[in-house]
């Protein structure tokens, strides 16, 4: 691999030097004083980051619990939903693209559900939601920052819906929180989970959901697989421990990540991320490049995954040309997923991105359009991403 290799991908994403090194440290027991203190690290600071998530930095929740899961965010996702319905339950499923059609399947397993279904890249519309939600609905699910297509769902307006049904109300912060604006008691959010290797800029493996204490009353750990009872998560949690062999160097790495959020504070943190989204954003759309999502009034372009439709001239197989010339650049990004493989693709600003890694993302996929034969206009898009950098 290049030495000044840039992983742009919207997972997993770049790491630091010192969340490495973490990972080195010589190995301990997980029922170890030594592992407690990790566990405490790691959880102190995303609770800072569950509950602070705003532009002036005030708290968004009353109380609740931050557990670490030793899975990815998929993990989070069928914890979330298992342990808060029955076969019995009603589960409404509101999807726009791959990850909240991920909630709806995970549901299937475990609960009655009705779909509340829109094209991948379609705003939702609320008052179909609305619709869908009854007195008779034990959860609801949603995807705040839609990774699949870079759209932002209206969260705040479905968690209403949720409220005034009072459905257990679980959303996936997978590739916002941390990245972004989340505020969990305003949005009247349950469950909310996240993903180490997103925004918190940690390796993959480790996921996390805070649970509110409205949620904890929720919860039952008889329903949900054994490794996946939040109930038990809740009482090992308390001894700083999970119920099993925890995977001691991720859980360092990840205790690292978060302090550094912490010592950069989630206000800047969250311009810093916008301020980035909208210099890759504004710099594609000056190559002559449109965004994919559709918005609507409850909906935005996200400010940690920019979707940006391929020219027709490289849509399709004639996109494979595209990814390799940005590849020998020494350049990762993605394209789009399921059947958008071929028509988009996507380039993350998750994490601790530089200005310098995103101007250099903008001049590589500007050199790559103009190899395979787009009239890209690469100048005219530097200078659009400068111009929003700070």
């Amino acid at each position: 691999m290049r030495e000044d290799f840039l992983l742009l991908n919207p997972g997993p994403v770049p790491i630091t030097r010192e969340v490495r090194e973490a990972m080195g440290e010589p190995m301990v027991s997980h029922r170890s004083a030594e592992f407690e203190a990790v566990y405490e690290r790691a959880q102190e600071q995303l609770d800072y980051v569950f509950t602070r998530s705003t532009l002036d930095g005030t708290s968004t929740a009353e109380g609740g619990t931050s557990l670490i899961l030793n899975g990815t965010a998929t993990m989070g996702m069928e914890a979330a939903v298992a342990n808060t319905v029955d076969a019995d339950g009603e589960v409404v499923a509101v999807y726009n693209g791959k990850f909240g059609r991920r909630f709806k399947r995970i549901a299937d397993r475990y609960a009655s559900v009705t779909p509340v279904e829109f094209d991948w890249g379609a705003p939702v519309d609320v008052d179909a939601v609305a619709e869908a939600v009854t007195d008779d609905t034990d959860v609801v699910t949603i995807v705040h920052n839609e990774t699949s297509t870079g759209i932002i769902n209206p969260v705040p307006e479905v968690g209403e819906i949720a409220a005034e049904h009072d459905a257990t109300y679980v959303v996936d912060g997978v590739t916002s929180i941390g990245g972004d604006e989340f505020r969990i008691d305003d949005w009247n959010v349950d469950i909310a989970v996240v993903d180490a290797q997103k925004a918190l800029a940690a390796p993959p493996g480790l996921s996390a959901v805070f649970v509110t204490g409205d949620a904890e009353a929720a919860i039952d750990g008889d329903s949900a697989p054994f490794y996946e009872d939040l109930d038990w998560h809740l009482r090992k949690a308390e001894a700083n421990q999970t119920p099993f062999t925890s995977a001691v160097p991720l859980f360092r790495a990840l205790a690292v990540a978060v302090e550094d959020i912490r010592e950069e504070g989630m206000p800047d943190r969250i311009e810093r991320h916008r301020e980035q989204a909208t210099a890759f954003r504004e710099a594609f759309h000056a190559m002559g490049l449109d965004s994919f999502p559709d918005l609507n009034d409850d909906s935005a372009y996200s400010n940690t995954v920019t979707a940006i439709e391929l020219p027709a001239s490289v849509q399709g197989d004639d996109s494979t040309a595209f990814f390799d010339e940005v590849a020998d650049r020494g350049v990762s990004i993605s394209g789009g997923q399921a059947h958008l493989g071929g028509e988009i693709f996507r380039v993350s600003n998750m994490g601790n991105l530089t200005s310098e890694n995103v101007i250099r993302g903008v001049r590589t996929i500007g050199e790559a359009f103009e190899a395979v034969g787009v009239d890209a206009d690469t100048a005219a898009a530097l200078e659009t991403a400068r111009d929003h950098l700070r």
